[in-house]
């Protein structure tokens, strides 16, 4: 086993690469100087995710001051109101850290492949770190212009409660199977899992809304969509010959609070609920999704199941969806 790399001696130059300069203002001098009160500054960075500081402590650079000046202008125009300020400055501050999180680990792998890394980080910081600023300004550009294109359309226009096709989707087996592979592989097996359930939900206009561990989470405004991207990956998971893991998957269709890229409410739980009741290969359907999809000319053809019982609710009606030109 090779002895650990100690990167230590880097950080402050690192830090100062990364902030563009070297911290050397408290939070008592850039709440002053943003003409903030300090009180509503230590409560934006408490939501943002950073550890406290002392008064004195020099851990603050002009960048600090600006960014306060913006969150107090968003709050004086409106935008981060009262209500709206935790919740959307708490989503900024856990989606960024671990964005830093994974970048700052791709960049530490590649400098400990070189023979003085802490020179490595610092210059590999000093060539990403534009081209990953510009990177992540364009990709939320394209995202917001498309979110405003779908909200602005939308006949719930300023609420948010929607109608949306909810699907979630599993892993058959996952327990089992994660305890055969090393570290390394599971998250290679997972990455892969996420990647493929990203493009098939991307390909037939859905969305995905997050990962969560053996599961991915999506939706999209025609049921017909979500219904076929769901019966591709179960049907993909059924074939030997593909790498891709079995899997399950249940879609509800009906009312949705969507918050801060998240959604919630009945319909989501109800698409849950019926997942965990699937069989390994299974899509299985809501009413609401059944009455969207049932018509002569459907691509789709339903069998109905027993009423069920699961969390929340007592008479669980289930669909099993298959192709109309399956057997």
């Amino acid at each position: 086993m090779t002895d650990p790399v100690d990167l230590s001696a880097g950080l402050d130059a690192i830090e100062e690469l990364i902030l563009g300069e070297a911290p050397h203002l408290t939070r008592v001098q850039v709440a002053e100087q943003a003409g903030v009160p300090l009180d509503v500054a230590r409560e934006l960075w408490r939501l943002l995710g950073f550890a406290e500081q002392d008064d004195d402590d020099i851990a603050f650079t002009e960048a600090d001051v600006q960014a306060l000046r913006y969150s107090h202008d968003l709050m004086r125009l409106g935008i981060l109101s009262p209500e709206r300020q935790a919740a959307l400055v708490r989503t900024w501050g856990r989606s960024f850290a671990r964005l830093a999180e994974w970048q700052t680990r791709l960049l530490t792998e590649v400098a400990l492949e070189r023979d003085d890394p802490v020179v490595e980080i610092a210059a590999l910081t000093g060539e990403v770190m534009p081209r990953l600023e510009t990177l992540q300004n364009y990709v939320w550009r394209q995202h917001l212009a498309k979110a405003s294109r779908r909200m602005l359309t939308t006949d719930s226009l300023g609420s948010d409660v929607t109608q949306l096709a909810v699907a979630f989707v599993d892993i058959v087996g996952f327990t089992s199977r994660s305890k055969e592979l090393t570290d390394a592989e599971l998250v290679t097996w997972i990455e892969f899992f996420e990647a493929e359930c990203s493009a098939v939900v991307q390909d037939h206009g859905g969305r995905v809304i997050k990962n969560i561990g053996d599961e991915v989470l999506f939706v999209a405004d025609d049921p017909a969509a979500a219904a076929e991207a769901a019966l591709v990956l179960t049907t993909r998971g059924g074939d030997d010959d593909h790498d891709f893991p079995s899997v399950r998957a249940g879609l509800a269709y009906g009312e949705v609070v969507a918050r801060l890229g998240d959604v919630l409410g009945p319909t989501v739980n109800i698409a849950s609920r019926l997942t965990s009741i699937a069989r390994p290969g299974s899509v299985l359907v809501d009413d609401g999704a059944h009455d969207r999809l049932s018509s002569e000319d459907s691509p789709f053809r339903f069998r109905k199941l027993r009423r069920t019982s699961v969390k929340g609710y007592e008479r669980l009606q289930p669909w099993a969806l298959r192709r109309a030109d399956k057997p």
